[in-house]
């Protein structure tokens, strides 16, 4: 995680949810921080944060990670996918995840926010 993420400066999002198979939750979060996140953090820099299902739908692991555009986000994202590392997360998470959710969501401008 990283304490100093200053959204301003980084206005998209990439929020990323992952439905985990059912008592498998510490098994993916082994394989991805063992496979996946020494990847991620080599392509794509420090995520806005890490987050497992509490309240709500169960089973889910939420990742974000904050660019500057699309152009960044695309760049980024294909550094990631073209590591040649990367292949081997996806093959020891495949049987893990249930299902995947991928949105860009962008910092909604608001007064009462400005300077916070």
């Amino acid at each position: 995680m990283n304490p100093h993420f200053d959204p301003a400066a980084l206005p998209l999002i990439d929020h990323r949810i992952y439905t985990i198979r059912l008592r498998k939750m510490n098994a993916f979060l082994e394989v991805f921080d063992r496979l996946a996140m020494p990847i991620l953090l080599e392509t794509l820099g420090n995520p806005v944060g890490a987050y497992t299902s509490l309240v709500g739908p169960q089973n889910q692991f939420v990742h974000l990670w904050a660019y500057a555009d699309l152009a960044d986000y695309e760049r980024r994202s294909r550094a990631r996918d073209t590591h040649p590392d990367f292949p081997a997360y996806l093959a020891a998470s495949a049987d893990l995840i249930v299902a995947q959710e991928t949105r860009l969501i962008r910092r909604a401008d608001l007064a009462t926010m400005r300077g916070r």
